[in-house]
């Protein structure tokens, strides 16, 4: 890009390069059914740093049919949802829509940014009753660019997450959310894998992503742990988004590559130390070592001399600090003779020889 795109606004929050990293904390069906525990998790982010708490809004019927069939049922050899059939999996894994009003309620008392991944037309309906201030489409529903071009028409910043999605499908979704004038848009560096692989995320494509959309590039990550999240705001990331759970050991349908709190509120801080150290594109002395550029070596005079005695290297050193001759000049001077008596612990300088 030629110039810097402008930063995106999802709450009191700016969203940017110039901008701590924007965290996501992802529910999704770690409140294993359990309004009380939805609500504990909402604490728990706010409790970390984190800036936004997300949920997935879908009825099980709104997002595929009650059926057996070899269609609806995820491969045997799934690692974590193994013979599953998909009505099953999100009979478990949805959040009831009559829990989206305490849980947004909660979040906005806590100074949390609250929004959801709508999965179709009735999912954006409650959520506009909710005053949501952002959308994020799911990285299996970036193909499907009627509710995108939907949930863009509202006129809020749209997070399009790409796990799965080829460069052709995913300039389809951010054409799609385009066509009603919307350029508040976030892309995310994905990989649909539960857990992914971390040799499987190619982060190197987020500058690409980049420059190929013009939009902010943000992770949504499922790999374990925070190293990638950090990586990818060291390649330019501006927003993550990782899923998070109490506790991993019995802590839900998605919990086994899920961040507990601890782990949470480590990627707040680690991820803005690693917004911190991008600094700027310049090499030289920083105004923190200036007092170290004082303590650099330099040519002193480490014995007492008189006038007419030589130059050696018995009697001149390259020792700290830095206010003498430069060390390889001691080449020039060796063998020379001192032109005045010198006391021991003097900066060697031109007029003493």
């Amino acid at each position: 890009m030629s110039t810097q795109l402008p930063d995106i606004t999802i709450g009191k929050h700016s969203i940017g390069p110039d901008h701590a990293p924007f965290i996501i904390a992802e529910v999704s069906g770690n409140h294993d059914g359990s309004l009380d525990k939805a609500l504990d998790i909402v604490r728990m982010v706010a409790d970390s740093g984190a800036q936004a708490i997300k949920l997935q809004t879908y009825k099980p019927d709104t997002i595929t049919i009650d059926s057996d069939a070899p269609d609806f049922r995820l491969s045997d050899g799934h690692e974590l949802w193994g013979g599953r059939t998909l009505w099953d999996l999100y009979t478990e894994a949805h959040t009831p829509w009559e829990w989206h009003e305490p849980i947004f309620r909660l979040a906005n008392d806590l100074g949390l940014v609250c929004f959801s991944s709508p999965f179709d037309a009735t999912a954006i309906d409650l959520l506009e009753s909710l005053d949501t201030p952002a959308y994020k489409i799911a990285s299996s529903e970036i193909v499907d660019l009627p509710l995108i071009r939907l949930a863009a028409s509202k006129g809020k910043p749209i997070i399009i997450s790409t796990g799965m999605a080829s460069i052709s499908e995913i300039d389809a979704a951010v054409t799609a959310a385009r066509e009603s004038g919307n350029e508040q848009i976030i892309v995310l560096s994905c990989t649909a894998d539960y857990p992914a692989n971390p040799a499987e995320s190619n982060l190197r494509g987020i500058p690409v992503m980049r420059d190929a959309f013009d939009a902010h590039i943000g992770l949504s990550d499922h790999t374990p742990g925070i190293g990638a999240p950090l990586a990818a705001v060291a390649l330019g990331a501006v927003v993550v988004e990782k899923h998070v759970t109490l506790a991993r050991e019995g802590g839900g349908v998605d919990s086994s590559f899920s961040l507990e709190p601890d782990e949470l509120a480590a990627l707040v801080r680690e991820s803005e130390v690693a917004w911190q150290c991008l600094g700027q594109a310049r090499i030289g002395a920083k105004a923190g070592e200036r007092e170290g550029l004082r303590f650099r070596r330099s040519l002193y005079v480490v014995e007492d001399v008189k006038a007419g005695d030589v130059v050696t290297p018995a009697n001149v050193r390259s020792i700290r600090p830095a206010l003498g001759l430069a060390p390889d000049l001691f080449r020039v001077v060796e063998g020379r003779t001192f032109a005045t008596d010198v006391k021991r612990g003097t900066a060697l300088s031109w007029d003493l020889i």
